[in-house]
């Protein structure tokens, strides 16, 4: 068993990814840096200049923001410096009202707000905004992580800087070294009352997943999925519930349902990945609670096993990591050991590696959707001990080699593929 301490450590790793955020989380983590960089001028500015990294503009192009019925950067910034509150984190705008939505509509229309890519080297989550009025000024730049202030000044006043200290491309706060041995060990072996936290994880998004097949939001695939009209061509199963409850949550958040979710690593939908298909099939089958516990924190902390070598943004879609979470969770649950766990993430990497993401959007739903099938189908494998093996492909017979394959193509190998996706995007 791994001492009290390194639990301890893995304990706190895990509180400062796995946290609520409402709406996709990098135009709320621009919203969260206005909303700074406002508190400090101390009122309503007259401009407002915001300098992104491409990854960060690329995932908040085209998302609903939550309680707007508006999509995109400019509403978020807008409310950001009317109606946010620093203090709330990734829920920073869970106050906004109406009127406050009328007031950006305004901001926006008076052309108050600029927008640009970040020149020069930055990490690839970087938010820079300046706010102007009068003869006052003040500055706020988040890097590394959604919520990472690193640089605070008012005027010629800095309060803080450390902003030259942050590594470029650095993987944020991911600094617990682990190995999927570790991960299997702490989820199956730590005392369950340290891990009963990942709960709310199971409260949160089930609830946002509910919300969803009741209203209209996205592209409507969860409810569409699970629709009795569809039943003739999908069935009614534990497969089919697990593609519904995910894709459903995914439709709100990306939709701007002004429902919260626990997300990980700095993503809601990393977070519905790695908890819905897991929850699901625990209630199928009638799973303890303790079963359901460790089962989601071997879902959870191999998400953030993996982002500490992927970094926070990439060219790979997070639901790649997610997915691969979540098949361990349900090779778990179907009995599985450390062995078949490590099967369904080679099983995982042969099959959704280079799967691309092209921003934040409704249609993420989609590709949860294909992940939760590739994550069952990955476990199902590794519990029949079917295995792609190091003679195929990127697959090495490590799994922490292979994992570390995997985020390699993500995180360098696919660069040129993250500026290509930005051109097309920005250029249509």
């Amino acid at each position: 068993m791994l001492s009290a301490e390194n639990r301890k450590a893995i304990i706190e790793l895990m509180k400062r990814e796995v946290v609520p955020a409402m709406g996709c989380t990098e135009p709320i983590a621009v919203s969260l840096c206005t909303a700074k960089a406002v508190e400090l001028l101390g009122r309503t500015p007259s401009r407002i200049d915001v300098f992104l990294s491409p990854n960060i503009l690329k995932n908040a192009m085209g998302v609903g923001i939550p309680g707007t019925g508006m999509t995109g950067l400019p509403i978020a910034i807008a409310l950001g410096a009317i109606a946010g509150r620093s203090s709330y984190q990734l829920e920073v705008l869970k106050d906004v009202t109406d009127a406050d939505v009328e007031r950006g509509r305004r901001m926006i229309d008076e052309q108050r707000i600029k927008i640009a890519l970040k020149e020069g080297a930055c990490d690839t989550l970087h938010i820079e905004v300046g706010v102007y009025d009068g003869d006052d000024s003040a500055l706020a730049i988040i890097s590394g992580e959604h919520t990472n202030f690193v640089y605070l000044a008012k005027n010629s006043d800095v309060i803080f800087d450390n902003y030259r200290t942050q590594n470029v491309d650095g993987d944020g706060a991911c600094n617990m070294p682990l190995t999927m041995r570790t991960v299997w060990e702490f989820a199956t072996e730590s005392p369950v009352e340290e891990l009963t936290f990942i709960l709310q994880a199971r409260e949160l998004n089930k609830k946002a997943a509910e919300e969803s097949l009741r209203g209209e939001w996205g592209h409507c695939l969860g409810r569409t999925i699970s629709d009795k009209r569809q039943q003739a061509v999908f069935g009614n199963s534990s497969f089919v519930r697990m593609v519904s409850y995910t894709s459903a949550a995914c439709d709100a958040r990306m939709g701007g349902a002004k429902i919260p979710v626990m997300s990980n690593s700095g993503s809601g939908n990393q977070g519905i990945a790695s908890t819905l298909p897991v929850v699901v099939y625990a209630e199928e089958i009638n799973a303890t609670e303790e079963q359901t516990i460790r089962a989601l924190i071997l879902s959870h902390l191999t998400v953030i096993y993996i982002k500490q070598s992927l970094g926070r943004l990439s060219a790979l879609c997070g639901c790649v990591v997610a997915s691969t979470g979540s098949s361990c969770g349900i090779t778990y649950l179907m009995g599985g050991g450390y062995n078949e766990v490590a099967m369904a993430v080679k099983n995982m990497v042969a099959n959704l590696t280079g799967v691309i993401c092209d921003g934040a959007k409704p249609s993420c739903a989609l590709k949860l959707a294909s992940s939760v099938s590739t994550a069952l189908f990955s476990a199902v494998m590794a519990m029949e001990h079917r295995c792609v093996t190091s003679l195929e492909g990127i697959v090495d017979d490590d799994v922490d080699k292979s994992i570390r394959n995997l985020t390699a193509i993500g995180s360098r190998g696919m660069l040129e593929t993250d500026r290509m996706i930005l051109s097309i995007m920005t250029n249509k």
